[in-house]
């Protein structure tokens, strides 16, 4: 059998991209039951709404604040922590890595909130499927494709370069942009396109705080089920894993 190298340009991509979706199948499996349990509350614990009005009530008060603080907490600052412990983050690195996580997931914090606003503002913030629907495709379609996907490729390739600009000016060349973000696409797909329906489900106010919750754990499952004891290994693996 050929090596997945050899292989044609879409039969590579493909075979590697579903390589990619088995990997994510168990950690996505976990997310949804995480997300749904989340929505099921929502709508039919009602002695669970107080908590949720709370929540909601932080997240209106604080707006853009509250996004950026709790994306930089749940999405940078954990699992950081996390690799840190595990002795995945480089010698001498530490600090650096520390502000990127934080600051890197606090300026995307601030970025998805204002796509859930943007949609809101478009389609209404209904949870009927169509609005759902449309949404996610938007999302998911147009969203992480021409933005999302490649910035957040780019500044995590920056980041495993040592913050580099000269060395990373050669890795973002026609493979990167042709078979690495598509195959990155292709592979959490799987696990993104229905979490991220499950988080349209809910009101625009808790739609931060469940983005949050489904990002934290995705990342930590994924670093925890992965067998690759590479530091810069690992850390590519969640900069492919985490929200594009």
């Amino acid at each position: 059998m050929p090596s997945p190298h050899k292989l044609p340009y879409f039969n590579r991509l493909w075979a590697e991209s579903i390589e990619g979706a088995r990997a994510n199948l168990v950690p996505g499996l976990l997310l949804w039951v995480v997300g749904l349990a989340v929505v099921i509350v929502y709508y039919f614990a009602p002695s669970t709404r107080e908590l949720f009005e709370w929540v909601m009530a932080k997240k209106t008060r604080y707006g853009y604040l509250y996004s950026g603080i709790a994306t930089a907490f749940f999405g940078g600052l954990i699992p950081f922590v996390y690799l840190w412990w595990r002795g995945k983050v480089p010698r001498g690195r530490v600090l650096s890595w520390g502000l990127f996580f934080v600051i890197y997931w606090s300026t995307r914090g601030i970025e998805v909130d204002a796509i859930y606003r943007l949609q809101a503002s478009l389609f209404g913030d209904g949870a009927d499927w169509k609005t759902v629907v449309t949404k996610v495709i938007v999302d998911q379609f147009i969203y992480c494709p021409v933005w999302s996907a490649p910035l957040t490729a780019i500044c995590y390739r920056w980041k495993d370069v040592g913050f580099s600009w000269k060395r990373l000016r050669p890795n973002l060349n026609r493979d990167f942009f042709l078979f690495d973000i598509p195959k990155v696409l292709l592979s959490i797909w799987i696990v993104w396109i229905p979490a991220t329906a499950i988080i349209y489900s809910l009101p625009l106010a808790l739609q931060i705080p469940l983005f949050n919750l489904v990002l934290c754990f995705f990342v930590l499952l994924v670093s925890i089920l992965s067998k690759d004891e590479s530091p810069l290994r690992e850390e590519r693996s969640l900069y492919e894993n985490e929200n594009l």
